[in-house]
């Protein structure tokens, strides 16, 4: 499975934008999915992740309550909901698969990372 991240751009802050990540090769609907983002000279960091399942999703604190991870199999597609985004939320965004099929927060549980795409939230 390659997953490629898309939707990126430059918002102010208060915006919203929503990112893609779509998968080519097998189907990926049992697969679970998560959301990254990175700043030059920081570490990779959790933001969201989506189980196989509707609804099942866990985020990271920064994040909750703004973001919303959803997935349609169908399209073989993870999206990712910004809404009341900050200048601190700037950074390169990617999707990842979990090996383990299970809702994790560190990067080595992930694999088939994507190329990122670059959300600048202007203050």
């Amino acid at each position: 499975v390659q997953l490629q991240a898309s939707g990126g751009g430059l918002v102010q802050a208060g915006g919203s934008l929503k990112l893609s990540c779509a998968a080519s090769g097998p189907p990926f609907s049992t697969y679970t999915v998560g959301w990254f983002r990175q700043t030059l000279g920081k570490e990779r960091e959790f933001v969201a992740v989506v189980g196989w399942s509707p609804g099942n999703t866990v985020y990271a604190d920064s994040v909750k309550g703004r973001f919303a991870a959803s997935r349609d199999n169908a399209k073989n597609t993870v999206y990712l909901q910004m809404n009341s985004l900050k200048p601190e939320d700037t950074a390169v965004y990617y999707c990842a698969l979990n090996r383990f099929r299970r809702l994790g927060d560190q990067v080595w549980e992930y694999t088939n990372w994507g190329q990122g795409t670059l959300v600048t939230v202007s203050s």
